[in-house]
């Protein structure tokens, strides 16, 4: 009876460090490759505030405690270690830096881009790694409308959503509009928002008439001759998904020109110019910040600690592009714990996968549903705001948010299908 009962509590006490193991939490450093723009035209205006923004919402979550709703320390315990890399020189370059991330620097997991054309380089390549990567910024909605990917999210919304928000705004606030052209650079991104904003202006505005579009090539910086073509169009509204060191150029180039004030823009990515270029916007100016991000973004305690402690670092606002990389760090830690709780220990990499699909969580931007893309496609109300200039300051007025389901197709129907069919779900 004795020797049984020796036997039995030894295996009670085997049990018990067995379970322990499987609960114990792994507190090696989780290595997250970052990809953004650190040099070229496209860093001042997004890359380096996205970058900012990773470095301080890592440094408080590594702290733990500080960041609210995510207080657990790092991912689930484990510190993270961040390793950037430039993704200017196009969707080459960023491939093979992408490569080296994986191979060489031997990372759980990546996070970027802010390329339309970086983004659709990336995605098979991730498939073929097999490795979780979470697109930050990039819009372009051919990503998951073309293709299925198991080991790639994006986290925040696409082209479609952004410019049938757009294409609303216009409608409701210009009821007598006509006449309308567009400036959109010539690559994935500049021709789906081109595509989906007309599109979705047949089924809206059926008697408003396209006059032209001009498509320049993407970092050019030089937009004389566009402008010209622009101001002979005589058009009541300009669509205008420029972004970027491009976008800046153009105002001040556009502005002395005149082309600001006879033909407001609708200005898809205007958000980053508030604060640095508002006072050369006119009045009727409407802008977007792809999706409740910057002074769309709701009035929540995550956002307001995420807004202050950015601007008390850097002396400067948080753009969108600073939110959409607060947003897939918060999307991918929410993910990363939720496997961890499932497993009831480190989770592996499909366990992280399998909780991000169709996850919703709290971001700096409000709730992120991840509910298009087979669970690997955000969805979020989508804002507008017409700009009012106030003591040489531009300030947002008659501002409006678009529900997800008037701006976002249903789960496996493509873009282009749903607007034409009429917005029909």
């Amino acid at each position: 009876m004795i020797r049984s009962r020796l036997i039995a509590a030894a295996a009670m006490s085997a049990s018990v460090l067995l379970a322990s193991s499987a609960l114990a939490a792994d507190t090696s450093p989780l290595r997250v490759g970052v990809i953004t723009f650190l040099s070229g035209p496209a860093a001042g205006p997004f890359g380096v505030p996205a970058k900012n923004a990773s470095d301080v919402l890592v440094e408080a979550l590594n702290k733990g405690g500080m960041v609210p709703g995510y207080e657990q320390k790092g991912f689930g315990g484990r510190p993270v270690e961040l390793v950037y890399v430039d993704e200017a020189g196009g969707p080459t370059k960023a491939v093979t830096e992408f490569r080296n991330l994986v191979n060489r620097q031997n990372v759980d997991m990546v996070i970027g881009v802010i390329s339309s054309g970086d983004c659709l380089a990336l995605a098979p390549v991730a498939e073929e790694m097999k490795k979780l990567t979470v697109l930050f910024d990039c819009a372009t909605n051919r990503i998951f409308e073309e293709g299925s990917y198991k080991y790639v999210f994006r986290t925040t919304t696409m082209a479609t959503q952004e410019n049938v928000a757009a294409a609303r705004y216009v409608a409701e606030t210009h009821p007598d509009l006509k006449r309308y052209s567009g400036i959109n650079p010539n690559y994935a991104w500049g021709q789906d928002a081109w595509s989906d904003f007309t599109e979705a202006m047949k089924q809206i505005k059926p008697d408003a008439k396209i006059v032209t579009n001009v498509t320049p090539r993407l970092l050019s910086g030089q937009y004389n001759t566009e402008i010209s073509a622009l101001l002979t169009s005589n058009s009541q509204i300009l669509q205008n998904s420029l972004w970027g060191g491009d976008l800046e150029a153009f105002i001040l180039q556009a502005a002395p020109r005149g082309l600001l004030r006879k033909s407001p823009n609708v200005m898809i990515t205007g958000e980053t110019v508030l604060e640095r270029f508002g006072g050369q916007l006119a009045d009727g100016t409407i802008i977007g910040a792809r999706g409740p991000n910057g002074p769309f973004a709701p009035d929540t305690e995550l956002n307001r600690w995420f807004a202050k402690t950015y601007r008390d670092q850097f002396k400067m606002s948080p753009v969108y592009a600073s939110y959409h990389m607060a947003t897939a760090f918060l999307g991918a830690k929410a993910a990363y714990e939720k496997a961890m709780k499932a497993r009831k220990g480190t989770p592996s990499q499909d366990d992280i996968i399998s909780a991000f699909e169709h996850l919703k969580f709290e971001s700096v931007a409000g709730t992120v549903d991840m509910s298009l893309g087979k669970g690997h496609q955000a969805v979020q109300a989508v804002p507008y705001g017409t700009v009012k200039i106030v003591d040489g300051k531009a300030t947002l007025v008659n501002v409006k948010f678009y529900a997800p389901e008037l701006i976002s197709p249903p789960d496996g129907m493509k873009s282009t299908d749903w607007i034409r069919s009429g917005f029909k779900r």
